[in-house]
């Protein structure tokens, strides 16, 4: 782990820092891209799921063994939780793939912060009069861009599978309720009171676009607080004792990882049941 303490060394090397920055630091420039200690680590993930995806795919058989049926006893067990928010196997299975793909990127990038090696190895910069020490890898949902681009995909893919379950029409006045201002002059003579209720609804609307710019805050915001908060308590206790401490907090940083990611992927999940659900009168 990066942590957040000062070294002295000899006066002719200068001053060694190492800390454990809000930010994730640049390690390297590709044309004008910079690569980020966070995004290699991501890249590290995409390419462990990748080759486990294609060597598991050469392995698949119809009856299941080894392996294969642990991994579809744990598909089982997400469907299961699924269903529960969903209330249909059908939608369960079809927002499966999606979900899960954020279930595991989010898990492995959780877990990938806490092994050894992550945050303490790297390269020693010269800033001014000082040494900084920057690491090579970073836990990528440590870094607040990662969570960010995670949160606006999954917000943005639920209004697109809402698109295609309700329409563009139905759902588009879910947020900007043109429909309830054409229905006033059509239904005033039996209900006058839709003069009242329908702006109403309309306003409503307005507020439901507010709680979608919320929503990809609070996801981003609650996986890199708290995958950031495990990365610093780990430093820290390594710092004050880098033998025997940590693995308490080790193994409470694996289950936080897992319980993240897994509250992550069931609000997409709702996310995604609520915008294919088309509104009750």
């Amino acid at each position: 782990m990066a942590q957040e303490v000062k070294a002295n060394s000899t006066p002719e090397e200068g001053q060694i820092v190492t800390e454990h920055t809000l930010f994730a630091e640049p390690i390297g420039h590709w044309g004008n891209f910079t690569i980020t200690n966070s995004l290699l680590n991501s890249w590290l993930v995409v390419a462990v799921v990748i080759i486990f995806g294609l060597a598991l795919r050469n392995k698949i058989k119809l009856v299941p063994q080894g392996l294969q049926n642990g991994l579809e006893m744990i598909i089982e067990a997400f469907l299961n939780i699924f269903d529960g928010v969903t209330g249909s196997r059908a939608k369960s299975v079809k927002f499966a793939p999606l979900v899960l793909s954020f279930f595991f990127f989010i898990l492995l990038n959780n877990w990938l912060g806490t092994f050894p090696g992550i945050g303490s190895i790297g390269q020693v910069v010269q800033e001014g009069h000082e040494r900084i020490f920057i690491p090579w890898f970073r836990g990528g949902t440590a870094d607040l861009n990662t969570t960010l681009a995670l949160a606006i995909i999954g917000v943005v893919a639920s209004h697109i599978f809402g698109v295609m379950a309700v329409g563009w029409w139905r759902h588009f006045n879910k947020f900007i309720n043109l429909k309830s201002f054409l229905d006033i002059p059509r239904k005033i003579r039996k209900d006058p009171t839709v003069i009242f209720v329908n702006p109403i609804k309309a306003f409503v609307g307005l507020i439901e676009i507010i709680g979608e710019m919320a929503k990809v805050a609070s996801l981003s915001f609650r996986l890199f607080g708290n995958i950031f908060a495990g990365e610093v308590l780990l430093a820290s206790m390594s710092a004050i004792l880098a033998w025997g401490m940590p693995i308490p907090f080790m193994f409470l940083e694996i289950i936080v990882g897992l319980i993240q990611a897994l509250i992550f992927a069931i609000l997409i999940l709702i996310y995604l049941s609520i915008h294919t659900t088309a509104e009750e009168h």
